[in-house]
């Protein structure tokens, strides 16, 4: 765990690490989104402000979704709501609002939805893969104790820890930064093979939910919301939701409008 990168002298000034992933994240997000909407002769003007509006919603999105279900006692601190560079992110709530965004933008400008989203998803893996490395520097989404497994992680006892210290667990962050590098190299092969727009979006939907909801299995960090006696949590309830829709709408979509 290094929380802090390091501080600027004489301001006290911290550059945490969770904040430089997230950063990094949306760069080379950016990066994969610019060069693949070229690729598909998608208007590179507007893609750029799409980007810009789905970072703000990301982050708002995934930030409020933190503090209801996570963390509801900070909805009494609203100067801590701001403080994502500490950590505090969920990504189903940031897919929530960039989504939303994303459909108002699309419609607004009338851009075909399932083709831009598809360019956008190809990012998200990969953002999220980095996005938790900052949570395992930070010590967030931590796992349960895993005393026998050979790959356990032991968090040292700092003055900004957040992981129970000096306890063999479950290394989570790792666990699932891999898993969607992984979904990023299978979507962007993919890409380049795809039979309908949309399906590079509803392949990761189940992908991603699969993921999520084997890793959840392993953490141990309980504050993140359950839906039934802390044995199926809120993101393994959600997944199942978005397994059913992806499946319907594959059906539907892969009939609807194949590609050439």
């Amino acid at each position: 765990m290094y929380p802090t990168l390091f501080t600027i002298p004489y301001l006290g000034f911290k550059v945490h690490s969770y904040g430089v992933m997230v950063a990094l994240a949306f760069f080379l997000g950016m990066q994969v989104i610019s060069r693949e909407a070229k690729r598909q002769g998608l208007p590179a003007d507007k893609i750029l402000d799409l980007c810009f509006y789905i970072i703000i919603a990301a982050i708002v999105g995934s930030r409020v979704f933190y503090i209801l279900v996570e963390e509801p006692h900070l909805l009494l601190s609203p100067l801590d709501w701001f403080k994502i560079w500490e950590g505090g992110l969920v990504f189903y709530g940031g897919f929530i609002g960039s989504l939303a965004v994303g459909f108002w933008y699309l419609h607004k400008h009338r851009l075909n939805f399932l083709k831009t989203v598809d360019v956008f998803i190809l990012a998200l893996p990969l953002g999220h893969s980095l996005g938790r490395i900052g949570c395992f520097l930070a010590g967030c989404c931590y796992g349960k104790p895993a005393p026998h497994f050979p790959f356990s992680v032991v968090f040292p006892l700092t003055s900004e820890s957040i992981a129970p210290v000096g306890v063999p667990l479950f290394p989570t962050q790792l666990m699932e930064s891999i898993a969607e590098l992984l979904v990023f190299v299978f979507l962007f092969w993919k890409s380049r093979k795809k039979k309908f727009d949309g399906q590079i979006l509803l392949l990761y939907l189940v992908l991603y939910s699969i993921v999520r909801s084997v890793v959840e299995v392993f953490r141990g960090d309980i504050s993140r919301g359950f839906v039934w006696d802390e044995k199926i949590s809120v993101a393994q309830g959600i997944s199942v939701v978005l397994v059913i829709v992806a499946l319907i709408l594959w059906k539907k979509l892969s009939k609807k409008s194949p590609l050439p």
